[in-house]
């Protein structure tokens, strides 16, 4: 076992200390992913009123690069979450973090990606979790969703779906 000083002084397991600094490098490449997502979400344009009508949207976060086309925009419930949980696996197999960028659904695929909008703000994220488990709620937000979109705690939010996903 390496045994080394701490700032304090103190004899330290040098193992715990790299952890805590790989913790904060990964805290930053966190913070660097949703500053960059928060770019890409307002390089989005607005989505037109056509009556009920599919529109579509466009969003360039595909593997391949190319625009991914949206479903019409549904209101549904949602929560937030994510304090209890860090640190441990979500069912798509993602470490949940506090800058975690993500949401849980009961029954879409792990993967699916899906449109926020909220008061003015707008998200593209990817499925990562099951959930929620509160009645009347479609959607667990992650805490980094949660501030992307300025999310306060639970009420209605706006969504769309990838169109190889959408269900009607």
């Amino acid at each position: 076992m390496n045994l080394g000083r701490n700032r304090l002084g103190r004899t330290d397991n040098s193992r715990w200390a790299r952890a805590a600094g790989d913790r904060l490098s990964h805290a930053a490449l966190g913070i660097a992913l949703a500053a960059t997502l928060a770019l890409a979400v307002f390089a989005i344009p607005a989505q037109a009123t056509t009556g009920g009508a599919s529109t579509v949207a466009y969003g360039g976060t595909g593997a391949s690069g190319a625009d991914i086309a949206f479903s019409a925009m549904h209101l549904a419930g949602a929560t937030w979450y994510g304090p209890g949980f860090y640190g441990h696996e979500t069912a798509c197999g993602q470490v949940l973090r506090p800058g975690t960028i993500g949401v849980a659904h009961r029954s879409l695929p792990c993967g699916t990606t899906v449109k926020f909008a909220y008061n003015g703000h707008y998200l593209i994220t990817k499925v990562i979790d099951r959930g929620p488990y509160t009645k009347g709620n479609a959607w667990d937000l992650t805490n980094g969703a949660r501030m992307a979109l300025e999310f306060e705690g639970s009420g209605q939010v706006e969504y769309a779906l990838a169109l190889h996903y959408a269900r009607h």
